[in-house]
């Protein structure tokens, strides 16, 4: 199996369009310590011919410009990419399927909550269900991956929900949403014979049934969002913790790095980094204790064998 980080940030890229935080202008600089990246997924394959994106980032265009692997290579249309699989129902989760509206047969794996939220928004009718398919994927059960005409990719794929949160434009306009482990935020495993890939992008917090999961696994690609919880208040950023968007931090008693000491785990690696957080610097402290923790971080070409 053969995984491509298509793209390694958080919601609004590195750098975002917006921002003139001290990252953010490092990577327009041409900094070669700020590399930028893209908004997060990951394309995986079996025979290096066929592809599945997991999550369409609303980057998606560029980062399939970026990669020739999943750019046509026959007739006057086509595409190696044979199906979607989201993790959720966000924005840089889903914006980048209007991308792929061009009659192009795939497949769109889902739980059947983001597939009601798909369903919901006509927007999303571009995608012409006679041509593109809208798999529903129980929690838990796995499915396999299947090429445009039906037969095996080599791969399967199973979803399992991780504590996370509904998307911020389906909040209630009153109250703080609770952090739940539901069909709105899950993770996936993607096997390929006795080898394991995880793509856990949103987490709230480890429990003991995924570490669990996640021990023995050959790669995981976990949810680096934010350094510390209050980051962003810290910064002067955005009035939200990290907590209160459904990210775990990376520091802290109760972050990822304390999380997974625990955890038997042959290659670990952060993505879906927010552009506020200093790992994104290849010269910072906060990128060197990572490192020094066994952890890498995702850039977007990274090439993952499996």
């Amino acid at each position: 199996m053969r995984a491509l980080v298509l793209g390694a940030a958080a919601g609004g890229g590195f750098p975002q369009w917006n921002s003139n935080a001290v990252g953010c202008r490092r990577a327009r600089s041409g900094d070669l310590s700020a590399v930028p990246r893209t908004q997060a997924s990951v394309a995986i394959s079996a025979d290096g011919n066929h592809w599945f994106l997991l999550n369409a980032s609303p980057d998606l265009r560029q980062q399939i410009e970026a990669s020739s692997c999943l750019q046509p290579h026959q007739g006057l249309r086509s595409s190696p990419i044979a199906g979607v699989v989201l993790s959720g129902g966000d924005v840089d989760v889903i914006a980048g399927l209007l991308t792929l509206r061009e009659r192009h047969a795939f497949t769109v794996y889902a739980t059947p909550r983001i597939h009601q939220v798909l369903d919901g928004n006509p927007i999303f009718e571009v995608l012409a269900r006679d041509v593109v398919t809208r798999r529903h994927v129980a929690v838990g059960m796995p499915v396999m991956l299947a090429l445009p005409d039906g037969s095996p990719s080599g791969l399967d794929v199973a979803l399992f929900s991780v504590p996370g949160k509904i998307p911020l434009y389906l909040e209630a306009s009153t109250g703080e949403p609770s952090i739940v482990e539901s069909e709105e935020t899950v993770g996936v495993m993607v096997s390929h014979g006795s080898r394991r890939l995880f793509f856990i992008p949103g987490c709230a917090r480890m429990t003991e049934a995924l570490a669990r999961r996640l021990k023995g696994a050959d790669v995981v690609l976990f949810d680096g969002t934010l350094w510390r919880d209050d980051e962003m208040l810290r910064a002067g950023l955005g009035s939200k913790t990290g907590a209160r968007m459904g990210h775990m931090s990376i520091d802290g008693p109760n972050g990822t790095l304390a999380a997974f000491k625990a955890i038997d785990v042959r290659r670990k690696i952060m993505l879906h980094i927010n552009n506020s957080n200093p790992v994104l610097l290849d010269d910072s402290p906060e990128r060197a204790e990572v490192e020094a923790a066994g952890w890498e971080v995702a850039y977007d070409g990274m090439e993952i064998p499996v």
